[in-house]
């Protein structure tokens, strides 16, 4: 993939020697991250779990996904991606040797729950590859970093098997898990000492207060609140389905006492959220300092359809094939789906290439057409299809999942430079809100009405869309001593 004066070979450009050590910052925390996944025949025989048990598991591993995308993304904000990132690989790494040596299924429970902080990792790279590239090469560059790093996941699968296969035993995958903990550890030192969060000469960016984004009015002040309550809720619904009425991990007291203190939390945030935007509330802000709240709710609303979606039916995904097509096994199944994941290297990449090219709101509008037509598709998917085509719907559908990804992350550093992460943070959470939906839909539908539901609201998305305004000329940023320096966005 390249663009004018792009190559992801020219190794000599600190700019392209920056991204490749930041998209594999993203791959290590993705192999972390879902580590667990091609672990659980392995976990639930060492440790006769049930398959309730093995659900919450999975919940447990998105959780804290959502609410510290949004931590992260101020703390890149305020210390740079540098030291952040640095200090997530260490911690995550930790986490991941905690699991690997839990010995009740509660340690289990609490360490996958703690591994959801590292699903946080993306917005940190996002915030410094916008950083380092000029506007007409950052949705490349972006989707190269979102799609290679994604594929960490799909990685993992591929390999961690095969090393517990190789140090045998009981015990294979605890080792597995140790030795990519171990790595995470050690590259987190590596990454401090190589990375920089900006090029030489260049003034890092900071919002002027923390725990909120900074808005520029009144009414996007209101409009930003309530964008927040969708988050909120699916951690609701998170713990709902640990719940006793559902996987019943949680009893009822536990449940009432978490949704208390999501409410607690709320009000919280919107203290500090009115802390960070009272002054420019009272006096207003210079127009040229402006942006418009807007692009940042329709990215959030973008990447809960695209990257909501993929969480979701890469969950169900290999079941899915299992269950609609006689004469497979469990091995084939999760064979056939991984096509899903795979067009990650090639789709993100793409979806910012397009958007650097074609234009912003362009290239976003039709994937996100292609994704709605994708999904209908394959809700007419049953047990007649032949099944290679089944496997070419899946993955032309994924196509544009995916791309489309990639085209709403190569508006986020965009929009105002000093939030960039922030604004990643917040996308991304909504990503993860997304999923949490749609598996919600999906444990009350079928499959084809599963696939309906994710095709019509895309087309609700298609038309949101539509009032995005595309990037151009230039976004205001004040230095320390208080001048303006002007940063183009075309």
């Amino acid at each position: 993939m390249s663009t004018s004066k792009f190559s992801l070979l020219n190794f000599g450009d600190p700019k392209i020697k920056t991204l490749h050590i930041t998209w594999f910052a993203f791959f290590l925390t993705f192999v972390v991250w879902f580590s667990h996944a091609p672990m659980l025949a392995y976990i639930k025989d060492v440790f006769g779990l049930s398959g309730a048990e093995v659900k919450a598991l999975m919940i447990l591993n998105v959780a804290l996904t959502i609410p510290a995308r949004i931590v992260v993304g101020t703390l890149v904000d305020k210390y740079g991606p540098r030291i952040v990132y640095s200090m997530l690989l260490v911690i995550g790494g930790f986490i991941c040797i905690g699991f690997a040596l839990a010995q009740t299924y509660e340690q289990l429970a609490i360490m996958r729950f703690l591994s959801g902080f590292i699903g946080a990792g993306f917005v940190i790279g996002i915030r410094m590859v916008g950083e380092w590239f000029p506007a007409k090469q950052v949705g490349v560059a972006e989707g190269v970093y979102g799609g290679w790093g994604n594929f960490g996941s799909a990685a993992g699968a591929m390999t961690l098997p095969t090393i517990a296969l190789m140090y045998g035993g009981e015990n294979g995958w605890r080792y597995a898990l140790i030795s990519i903990g171990i790595i995470a550890i050690i590259y987190g030192f590596i990454f401090y000492k190589v990375a920089r969060n900006t090029p030489k000469g260049s003034t890092y960016f900071k919002p002027k207060k923390h725990g909120g984004l900074e808005v520029t009015s009144k009414k996007d002040f209101v409009f930003y609140i309530l964008m927040n309550i969708p988050m909120y809720a699916a951690l609701a619904v998170l713990a709902w389905k640990l719940s006793p009425s559902n996987i019943g991990l949680l009893d009822q007291f536990s449940t009432y006492a978490i949704y208390v203190v999501l409410a607690v939390l709320f009000v919280v945030q919107l203290r500090a959220i009115y802390h960070v935007n009272e002054e420019n509330l009272k006096n207003g802000v210079p127009e040229i300092q402006r942006y418009k709240f807007k692009q940042v709710a329709v990215l959030d609303i973008a990447y809960f359809v695209t990257f909501g979606s993929e969480l979701a039916v890469v969950s169900m995904l290999p079941l899915f094939f299992l269950e609609t097509f006689e004469g497979l096994d469990p091995v084939k199944a999760g064979l056939l789906a991984s096509g899903f994941a795979f067009m990650n290297l090639v789709a993100r990449p793409t979806g910012g290439h397009l958007s650097d090219t074609i234009g912003r709101r362009k290239t976003l509008s039709v994937l996100i057409l292609g994704l709605m037509v994708g999904y209908f598709v394959l809700s007419q998917i049953d047990g007649e299809w032949w099944i290679p085509l089944a496997v070419i719907a899946t993955m032309a559908c994924s196509f544009f999942v995916q791309a489309g990804e990639g085209a709403v992350f190569a508006v986020v550093p965009l929009i105002q430079r000093r939030m960039t992460g922030q604004i990643a943070g917040m996308a991304g959470a909504y990503g993860n809100v997304g999923a949490v939906c749609y598996l919600t839909v999906l444990s009350f539908v079928d499959y084809s009405t599963f696939f309906m539901v994710i095709g019509a609201s895309a087309a609700v998305v298609f038309f949101l869309v539509q009032f995005m305004d595309e990037p151009s000329g230039q976004i205001a940023e004040v230095l320390p001593d208080g001048t303006v320096q002007l940063i183009n966005v075309e």
